[in-house]
């Protein structure tokens, strides 16, 4: 009776044991998430190649680029070979002297014929900027096919659009949805806080910058000119 009460006692061990053991399911495996620096540096190694391609296109020699955007011919030569990451000033110098507009030099290709655009809020294309501590996610069409491009933009703490003023053509429209940022305007300063909005033309001397100590996150608007300058 004693070996039998035994062998009951372990057969319910073993079957509980066996109760408790669920099979194992294997974890998932993680995706890759695609930096969004990868699509800016793809965009980035682009630009040179689109100037040379035009600029020979046009039978213009690197003197010849220079004298009508006056852009040095050093500075032309570093950016097709993709030595220098030219500044938006620079790419509107060159893109007008080209007659195409800055979205010919950072847009992607396939992107050109397109009509209608929708954009999901986790499928933002990044927007090519020299400026550190900006990050840009477009929520517009190709700036060849439409005359409106918008990005929700992240200024880091500290940003700012360097040294010098910027000015160009077209006009452009700031909306805040959170944090601080200051523009300048000639010699007056405008502190946009949430639900604060700026317009004005490319063509006063401005300059920008996050003095705060957070982010500040705001919705970028830029108008071109209706003939495409």
């Amino acid at each position: 009776m004693a070996t039998r009460a035994k062998k009951d006692s372990e057969q319910k061990s073993e079957a509980s044991t066996a109760k408790a053991r669920k099979p194992r399911t294997p974890a998932p495996k993680k995706k890759r998430v695609q930096d969004a620096s990868d699509g800016v540096d793809v965009i980035v190694s682009k630009v040179g190649e689109k100037v040379h391609a035009l600029r020979t296109k046009k039978k213009l020699s690197l003197q010849g680029l220079s004298d009508i955007s006056d852009v040095a011919t050093g500075t032309i030569h570093k950016i097709e070979s993709s030595g220098m990451v030219p500044t938006i000033t620079t790419l509107l110098k060159l893109a007008t002297a080209l007659g195409v507009t800055v979205g010919y030099f950072v847009e992607e290709d396939e992107n050109a014929s397109q009509r209608v655009q929708f954009t999901q809020a986790d499928h933002r294309q990044p927007v090519y900027t020299p400026h550190k501590g900006l990050t840009l996610g477009g929520i517009t069409g190709s700036y060849r096919q439409f005359q409106t491009a918008a990005a929700v933009a992240t200024m880091a703490a500290g940003a700012s659009s360097g040294k010098n003023t910027l000015n160009h053509t077209g006009e452009e429209l700031i909306y805040v949805l959170s944090g601080e940022v200051v523009f300048r305007m000639n010699d007056d300063d405008f502190v946009l806080k949430p639900g604060d909005s700026l317009h004005f033309q490319g063509s006063v001397p401005h300059h920008w910058e996050n003095r705060g100590d957070v982010p500040a996150q705001l919705i970028w608007y830029v108008f071109r000119n209706p003939e495409g300058a």
